[in-house]
Order: structure tokens, then C-alpha cells, then sequence
């Protein structure tokens, strides 16, 4: 590869990483508010509206289709490093959200102890248990898609793009919301409400952002001359 090419691709994977990272952090942070949001009309199924769901879901597929993305074009070794690099995030802005957490509020914060403590306060434990299934999630989601890749010879990219996800997901809403009632943060009784619900708008999501993927690919492939299952290397 030239050097401008290569420094390109450098480039590229540098910001897919921070928008990971960024998407992941994030999405551990806000994930205390719900919402329902129903784009079929007001359906339910097995007690389970469609959708509702926690905001912390809206940056979490993203997470998917970047790692997709990177699995693609850039190999399955770049791909779980920047999933690696989403765990230590993870726990870096954790300690930072602990010690936001000790210091105490002066009289005319706007923000007081109680409050702060109220919406971060269950960050940690929701930040443990979001991680580990996170890990199990995401490194699935690589195993899956590379086991389709090798299997199709890097055709049928729609396929490896949603079975990888979609398997992944179902992982990654179970642990989450099992860890999540076990450590008392979310009632029982909305367990299997909450993972069918969350579960559906994942798939749902996966299917959305399959075109995104082809987009992607198409354009990487252009523009570094990639044959189909070809990678960019940039080590």
C-alpha cells in the first residue's frame, strides 16, 4: 500500500475507534431513561411494547456496525483492539464518574449530592454489568461475522452484517438486563418485557443499518482497490 494511502487508512480506523469508543461510553451513561417509541402503532407482544427501551440503546448499535465495519476492512486483530480499547474506556470513565461522586456539591450547585448520586449514582454497578456483557457481546459479534466471512469467501456481506449481529445482541440484552435485576437496579418482573422489547429494536436497528454497511464497504473498496475479502493492513 503507498504511504498516503496507508496513512489514510490509519486515519480512518483512528476515528471509527473514537466514535466506538465514544457511542460506548456514552451509552453507559444515559442508559437510566426509558422510552417508548412505537414507529408500527402501539404493539405489544407477550406483555412487551415495541419499543420500549433505554436511551443508552440509541448509541449502541453503532457500536456494532463500526466493529462490522472494521472487521470487514481492516481484520479481525483491529477489530477486537478497538473492542478492547472500548473496555478500558469503560472503566476509565467509571473511576472518573466515582470520584465525581465523592466530591461534595457546594450550596448553589445546580446540580446537588442527591441528584448527581440519582442519575450516576447506579452508573457504576449499570457500567460492571454493561461491560461484561459488552465483552461477551461484542467478541461474539467478531467471532460470528468472521465465521460467516470465511464460510461465504467474503460474499453474502448482508449475511455475516446481521447474523453476527443479531446473535451478538440477543448475548448482550440478556447478560445486561440479567446482571442489571440481579444487582437489584431493575425489578425482575420487567426482565423478559424489557429483552423482548430491546431485543426486537436491535434487530430492527441491524436491519436498518445493513445498506450503511454496503455503503461502506463499497467506498473503502474504491477507494484502497480491495478485492472482495481483501484487508487493509496498517500495522
Amino acid at each position: 500500500m503507498e504511504t498516503q494511502n496507508k496513512f489514510l487508512a490509519q486515519r480512518i480506523y483512528f476515528i471509527l475507534s473514537a466514535l466506538f469508543i465514544c457511542s460506548l461510553v456514552v451509552s453507559n451513561l444515559i442508559f437510566q431513561k426509558f422510552f417508548y417509541w412505537y414507529p408500527f402503532g402501539d404493539v405489544e407482544f407477550l406483555g412487551a411494547k415495541f419499543f420500549e427501551v433505554s436511551v443508552g440503546i440509541l448509541p449502541y448499535p453503532i457500536t456494532f456496525l463500526i466493529t462490522d465495519i472494521i472487521s470487514e476492512i481492516y481484520g479481525k486483530k483491529k477489530a477486537n483492539q478497538v473492542v478492547t480499547n472500548g473496555i478500558f474506556a469503560s472503566i476509565f470513565s467509571l473511576g472518573i464518574i466515582y470520584v465525581a461522586n465523592q466530591v461534595p456539591a457546594i450550596e448553589n450547585s445546580p446540580v446537588d449530592n442527591a441528584l448527581f448520586s440519582k442519575v450516576f449514582g447506579q452508573t457504576a454497578l449499570a457500567v460492571l454489568a454493561s461491560m461484561l456483557a459488552y465483552l461477551a457481546a461484542q467478541y461474539i459479534d467478531i467471532q460470528v461475522y468472521h465465521f460467516w466471512k470465511k464460510l461465504t469467501q467474503g460474499k453474502k456481506l448482508w449475511l455475516r452484517n446481521n447474523f453476527s449481529t443479531m446473535t451478538s445482541q440477543a448475548v448482550d440484552t440478556f447478560t445486561v438486563l440479567l446482571l442489571l435485576c440481579s444487582f437489584e437496579i431493575l425489578p425482575w418482573e420487567v426482565f423478559w418485557k424489557l429483552f423482548i422489547s430491546g431485543f426486537a429494536f436491535k434487530i430492527f436497528i441491524a436491519l436498518i443499518d445493513t445498506p450503511f454497511m454496503y455503503l461502506a464497504v463499497f467506498l473503502f473498496r474504491r477507494k484502497f482497490n480491495l478485492k472482495v475479502n481483501e484487508e487493509l493492513s496498517i500495522d
